[in-house]
């Protein structure tokens, strides 16, 4: 007789039948999960795993930017090669994904919910939804998603479900009006998958275009918004060769922001900074400079020319 569906057989464990639970049927905890049978379930992927994957592929952009200056198309082809080998950006999104759950830390927007979440659940406040960019969408469902004060628009280079357009920001088109602005952009482990120092930057000074004018809040709301939540891997700040907690203040002042929150974590740095003028573009240079010596650096940077 062939076994009841729901039951799952475990002969090597010596386990008789009945001492299995039949699985639950109609709940899908994730897209792996509603798949049809003929597909296994991927393994979920270990922490050293997903940190290593995303290391390996952070380099491999480095290196291809770098044979793409010097025209060497050789060298960019064979890049290309080992970044497919690795799964591309679909894998590196997989394993972001991977460090999202919660017994990872969660995600991101946790922390910039603690932050204002609960100014704008206070009385005081009465701006309505506030609007907010969320470039890197991974999930339509984190924390800010489910608090319900924001109207998101969500992009990625490549989307993983409805709801996030594909669409890269550097190309995204400028608003047009204010209209067209937001009043919080989120970039939450962004930055450090640009390769080269200089985009970095340019990415940055970038925001400024697309958030709100400080004009526009008063009171409390003022002191959050507008802003920029950023989020990067905690080495790319307290371990980096050419970038300290300082040298990353004195780029964003450039900018016209300034501080409102940060918190320091084991594996990560997040932050929120307030746009304090309608200034674009940042008023002086900052060029790639050692500020720590050590064999044991790592080389993020940022640089404004």
């Amino acid at each position: 007789m062939a076994p009841k569906k729901g039951v799952v057989r475990n002969l090597a464990a010596g386990r008789p039948p009945m001492a299995t639970r039949p699985k639950k049927k109609g709940v899908v905890k994730n897209l792996a999960a509603g798949r049809p049978p003929t597909v296994t379930k991927p393994k979920s992927l270990a922490r050293k795993t997903t940190k290593s994957i995303i290391n390996k592929l952070h380099l491999l952009e480095k290196r291809k930017v770098q044979a793409m200056k010097k025209d060497d198309n050789a060298q960019v082809a064979a890049i290309e090669a080992e970044i497919h080998a690795l799964g591309g950006i679909e894998k590196y999104q997989e394993a972001s994904l991977q460090g999202q759950r919660h017994d990872r830390g969660g995600d991101s927007s946790n922390v910039l919910m603690e932050w204002v979440g609960p100014y704008l659940s206070s009385e005081e406040y009465k701006e309505g939804r506030l609007r907010m960019l969320e470039v890197g969408a991974l999930s339509t469902k984190n924390v800010c998603a489910q608090s319900n004060h924001f109207d998101i628009t969500r992009i990625d280079l490549n989307s993983q479900e409805p709801g996030i357009l594909e669409q890269d920001f550097m190309e995204r088109p400028l608003p047009k009006d204010e209209s067209e602005k937001f009043d919080i952009i989120s970039l939450s482990l962004v930055l450090n998958f640009v390769p080269d120092h200089k985009d970095r930057g340019e990415m940055l000074v970038r925001t400024t275009q697309f958030l709100t004018s400080p004009k526009r809040f008063s009171g409390t709301t003022a002191a959050f918004f507008p802003s920029l939540f950023l989020v990067l891997p905690a080495p790319c700040v307290t371990n980096s060769r050419y970038l300290d907690q300082e040298r990353l203040t004195a780029i964003m002042e450039s900018i016209g922001y300034e501080v409102v929150e940060s918190k320091t974590t084991q594996r990560l740095v997040y932050y929120l900074w307030r746009r304090t003028s309608d200034q674009v573009g940042h008023d002086r240079p900052f060029r790639k400079e050692e500020i720590r010596s050590g064999s044991s650096r790592n080389n993020f940077a940022i640089t404004l020319v």
